[in-house]
């Protein structure tokens, strides 16, 4: 499975951990930056192209760093066809993909461990991450919900 991966400096560290722990689990991690700390970068310049990434790529999911990573997940957001939910918890991971076919998770890095990142992504059961192996529920447990807010936002799969 591909995931696509993007922070700003201030979930660089956390960033690296993941991507080096996601790729030894045997996902194809695509990185979208930042690739070096630069206390000047700008969380929108890494988390859009992200989240265009898991758009134009079906079937792959992605994770969104930043500080706190709520504007990450607004930025994500922003993205038309995306679904972003925050998740420093495995819980919130589990139930964004599952409840909202949510296809990504943002963290703050400011906030979180590693280990704890690692765990929010979802790395539970036999060592996979359930927020990014786990499907979504099937289309008639959740439509009339995610119907709704299709079409809040225009017809399209946000």
């Amino acid at each position: 499975m591909r995931v696509h991966i993007g922070t700003d400096h201030a979930a660089f560290e956390l960033k690296e951990y993941l991507v080096e722990h996601l790729r030894a689990e045997g996902f194809d991690v695509i990185d979208h930056g930042a690739h070096e700390f630069d206390p000047s970068d700008d969380y929108p310049d890494f988390i859009i192209p992200t989240a265009e990434a898991v758009l134009a790529d079906e079937g792959s999911l992605g994770i969104v760093l930043g500080g706190s990573g709520n504007g990450e997940q607004i930025a994500a957001n922003k993205v038309k066809g995306i679904r972003a939910v925050f998740a420093d918890r495995v819980e919130f991971a589990e139930l964004g993909r599952q409840h909202n076919d949510a296809r990504c998770v943002a963290m703050g890095g400011r906030f979180v461990t590693p280990e704890l990142g690692l765990r929010g992504a979802g790395a539970v059961r036999a060592d996979r991450l359930a927020c990014l192996t786990l499907r979504k529920w099937s289309e008639t447990s959740r439509s009339s919900t995610l119907g709704r807010v299709r079409h809040l936002s225009g017809g399209t799969g946000a």
